[in-house]
């Protein structure tokens, strides 16, 4: 269990930091930046690395609304889901202030959005939290479905992280100009609590939608599964 932990540590900083750090440090830098499509693949290519990595140690789920999905399908016990999310969302928070002590490390430094989540004037295309709770919701869903799906016994082994990584680096592509894309709570509350203010005053959202989002897709994983 403790090295479980640790890898969920590990693999949920490395999504924070690789995924925030991209947004933070590398999209809009002069001429050369990444925008949204680097940041998107950035995402994907730390769950992709990281299930890799750590996968087989505990699973690499990385995010609490993948945790309480797996338990809801039934792949994942109930009495490890705390201590998974509190290492997740512990792990977010590092990240993010790694990422804020280099990002503060350049002369005229300002925090901006620090790639929070946001709805409303926080939206970076200014939707509203009606869209921004039915995109977490059903992203979130999905990304479920796509996880439980390729770990299926039913599928070759060894190539989950893959369609995992670009599952997800297609939810970014889809939802970065809507919320900046959680479909993770961990990785909100890291950014959220450098930011402040409005990022935790709207962080409620970003708990709330993807782990509605997870549950739902470990139901419809759990149904479609029963249903062979």
């Amino acid at each position: 269990m403790q090295k479980s932990l640790v890898a969920e540590f590990f693999g949920t900083f490395w999504l924070v930091f690789g995924g925030c750090g991209s947004a933070v440090l590398a999209a809009a830098y002069p001429e050369l930046g990444i925008g949204f499509v680097g940041v998107a693949f950035a995402f994907g290519l730390t769950v992709l690395t990281m299930a890799y990595a750590v996968g087989g140690i505990s699973g690499g789920h990385f995010n609490p609304a993948v945790s309480l999905g797996l338990t809801v399908a039934g792949r994942f016990p109930a009495a490890r889901l705390v201590p998974y999310v509190v290492a997740q969302v512990v792990g977010a928070i590092a990240a993010a202030a790694l990422v804020y002590l280099i990002a503060s490390g350049k002369a005229g430094f300002e925090l901006g959005g620090f790639a929070a989540n946001g709805y409303g004037d926080h939206s970076p295309g200014g939707y509203s939290l009606l869209s921004a709770l039915l995109i977490e919701v059903l992203l979130t869903m999905f990304f479920l479905i796509i996880i439980l799906g390729s770990t299926s016994s039913r599928v070759p082994a060894g190539f989950a992280p893959l369609a995992i990584g670009l599952g997800l680096t297609l939810i970014h592509l889809v939802s970065i100009p809507v919320t900046n894309t959680s479909v993770n709570p961990a990785r909100s509350t890291g950014q959220a609590l450098f930011v402040g203010g409005w990022a935790l005053q709207q962080l409620w959202l970003f708990w709330i939608a993807p782990l509605a989002g997870g549950a739902l897709g470990g139901l419809v994983w759990k149904f479609l599964d029963d249903a062979d």
